[in-house]
Formats: C-alpha cells, sequence, structure tokens
C-alpha cells in the first residue's frame, strides 16, 4: 500500500519556469486531523461511535485521489496515512496480550482527539458568530464641542446661614471647662457641731432644729443636710445618739444618750 502512494506522488520532475499546481489553503483545513474529523463526520454519526476501519478507508482513498499534491504538501499526510494503515492492520490482526502500544487505546486516543477537534471548531464558530464591533454594532459618535457646567445654588435664610456658620465654629473651638469650687459643710465639721448640740438637749428633736438658720445658698444648704444627716448616722453608731422615725417621709427624731 505505501509503495502505491509513492508511485502516485512520484511524478516527473518539473522544467525550470513551469508553474506549479493551484494550490488553495482554507481556513478549514489545516492537517491530516481536519482531515479526519471532515471523514468522521461523512460518517453521519457520533464521534465516539465511528468506525476506524472506514475512517482508514476514506483517508487512504483522499490520498490516492489527491495527485495534484506535492510531497513537501503531502508529507504530513502520508505520515498519517503510514500511521493508520498500521493502526487498521493492528485492529484487523487477532489482539495480542502483550502488543504495546495496545491498538484499541490508540483507537479511543484518536477518537478524542476528533472530538477535541470537534469542540473546539464549534466554540471558534460560536464566538465568530457573535456581533462584532465595527461591523454588526456600531459605537454612538462622541458629540463634539458640548461641555457641561455646574453651578449650585442655595436657598437658604440669613439665620439658617448664620447658624450653620456658628456650629462651624463651635465645633473648630477648643472649649475649657472649669469646675466651679461651691461651699460645703464637711463631715467632720458637722459631726463636731452636732454632738455640742445633742449635748445640750437630751429630749427628741427634729433633725431639722440642728441645722443653721437663715441659709441664702441653695447648693450650700443641701450640703449641711446631707452632713448633718450623715453625722447623725455615724453618732448612732458610735453609741453617742439615738434616732427615731415614726413612718415614711416623717420627720427625723434625734437625741442624745448619757
Amino acid at each position: 500500500m505505501t509503495d502505491g502512494l509513492e508511485d502516485e506522488f512520484d511524478g516527473p520532475p518539473r522544467a525550470a519556469g513551469t508553474p506549479g499546481p493551484l494550490i488553495l489553503q482554507l481556513g478549514s483545513w489545516e492537517g491530516p486531523l481536519d482531515l479526519l474529523l471532515t471523514l468522521a463526520r461523512a460518517q453521519k454519526v457520533d464521534l465516539a461511535q465511528i468506525s476506524i476501519l472506514e475512517l482508514v478507508e476514506q483517508y487512504l482513498t483522499f490520498i490516492r485521489d489527491a495527485r495534484a499534491l506535492s510531497l513537501e504538501l503531502a508529507a504530513d499526510y502520508l505520515v498519517m496515512a503510514a500511521w493508520l494503515a498500521y493502526l487498521k492492520s493492528a485492529l484487523l490482526l487477532p489482539p495480542e496480550p502483550d502488543a504495546d502500544p495496545d491498538p484499541a487505546e490508540l483507537a479511543l486516543k484518536l477518537q478524542f482527539q476528533l472530538q477535541r477537534l470537534s469542540a473546539m471548531r464549534e466554540a471558534g464558530q460560536k464566538l465568530l458568530a457573535r456581533p462584532q464591533l465595527g461591523w454588526d454594532n456600531f459605537r454612538r459618535a462622541k458629540p463634539e464641542g458640548l461641555t457641561s457646567e455646574v453651578e449650585n445654588r442655595y436657598d437658604v435664610s440669613l439665620f439658617e446661614l448664620l447658624s450653620a456658620y456658628g456650629n462651624i465654629q463651635a465645633r473648630a473651638a477648643h472649649g475649657v471647662h472649669v469646675v466651679r469650687r461651691r461651699p460645703v459643710m464637711a463631715l467632720d465639721e458637722a459631726i463636731e457641731r452636732l454632738e455640742r448640740l445633742l449635748g445640750a438637749s437630751l429630749d427628741w428633736a427634729e433633725l431639722s432644729r440642728f441645722l443653721p438658720a437663715g441659709l441664702v445658698d441653695e447648693g450650700y444648704a443641701r450640703s449641711v443636710l446631707a452632713s448633718s444627716f450623715v453625722a447623725t448616722l455615724e453618732l448612732v453608731r458610735q453609741g453617742r445618739a439615738e434616732m427615731s422615725q415614726g413612718a415614711a417621709f416623717a420627720p427625723i427624731l434625734v437625741r442624745g444618750r448619757a
């Protein structure tokens, strides 16, 4: 079979200046594997179910009919034809358990290559079928000589404007907090004063009678009341005074102990 193929491609040499045959290189014909894919599709079956033997016969028939190909262009096709002839003979002969490589495995690899090439072609066709910029779709022309100007206008009153300015200035200013000292009665002073007053009166008396009279400062008056109440509790704890209250929110009675 190989001698017949070589005889078909070996022709008489062309004379110098003689134009060679017209060769068309199309995008879909890029090598023997593309030719195998086209022949496999001609069987009109799934690529995974194609007949390798029939595919080999179709390929060898194409090689015999391609008399116009030169040896330079037909080299890849002849190599593929020799490999396919070997694969066909291996598939026709009885299987050998120690055969390396396995013919069935080679046939499966060939089917896988054809399936992958088919998937690549379909993906390329889908990409080319999409709308192309400048051919199917066109960009909108950019307008010339048109500019946009933005002018901000605020509709506020004078009071709102001054209030906003005052708030900004108040946040920016550093404030200093000064705690004003106010007069208070110390606890020691209240204990000493209450102890002196209770020593002169052993009967029950309201706590308010022991507070200084004529207090004008309200803050100092509250301090005197709180300090006197705490001083009373301290004297009761020490056993030097007694304290009584008849009901909730009733006047607090205090007396000294002998």
